[in-house]
């Protein structure tokens, strides 16, 4: 079914590959997060770094504040913007069909007057030792330096939870004039508490003929 809504879904330009996220938020959670995503294309490579700074507003939602840092293909490396994420878990884990949440955010450039709202709908369902998370993102972009316009992204992530530790993966993003799909690898390292630290990698290849467009992309948070 999700794929036959590809068609209507798939509308963002200068589509990058970055994150699936899941509905969950866990009460009193802190984290630091460091996310690195490297794009090469026939344009060259566009290298993406995050840097961020979470904290519970309730047993149900979590707001997380970004700093954006980027280098061009032109090798320009410097501050790109900031964003503001928040995350709301709809339902409590395992208790209905598929576990719910939603999210919002909002970014500004840095010395343009480029603004981008997002929100998306997160799904996630378990099939016995596996789970498949969902996407839905819509996104629409306002200011001076840029027509405004309403654009949409599809994420999916079906993992097999094989141990905490490792926990491999495949996922499809999609945007306009981009399909890609590949592997990837996460885990959890659990300390005393609920202090934790997870990891991610992801390959993914661009399915657009014969354009190369390959993203790496890899994450680390530590939630205390």
């Amino acid at each position: 079914m999700l794929l036959c809504l590809l068609p209507a879904l798939v509308r963002a330009d200068n589509f990058a590959v970055d994150r699936v996220y899941h509905p969950y938020v866990l009460p009193y959670e802190r984290e630091v997060e460091w996310r690195f995503t490297s794009r090469q294309n026939d344009d060259g490579n566009i290298l993406t770094q995050r840097f961020a700074f979470g904290h519970w507003v309730s047993e149900y939602v979590t707001v997380e504040t970004y700093i954006v840092a980027a280098r061009d293909n032109s090798d320009d490396f410097g501050l790109e913007g900031a964003e503001v994420e928040v995350r709301w878990m709809l339902t409590e884990q395992g208790k209905y069909w598929a576990d719910l949440g939603v999210l919002f955010e909002v970014e500004k450039q840095h010395d343009k007057d480029i603004w981008e709202f997002t929100t998306g709908l997160l799904i996630e369902k378990e099939f016995g030792p596996t789970s498949l998370t969902t996407n839905l993102m819509v996104k629409y972009e306002w200011g001076q330096d840029i027509d405004n316009e309403i654009e949409s992204e599809l994420r999916l992530q079906y993992r097999y939870r094989w141990q905490p530790w490792l926990q491999p993966a495949v996922e499809l993003y999609a945007g306009e004039d981009y399909v890609g799909i590949g592997p990837a690898f996460m885990g959890v390292h659990r300390y005393e508490g609920q202090k934790q630290l997870k990891w991610e990698v992801g390959f993914i290849a661009g399915l657009n003929g014969d354009s190369k467009d390959h993203s790496l992309r890899f994450a680390l948070e530590y939630e205390f």
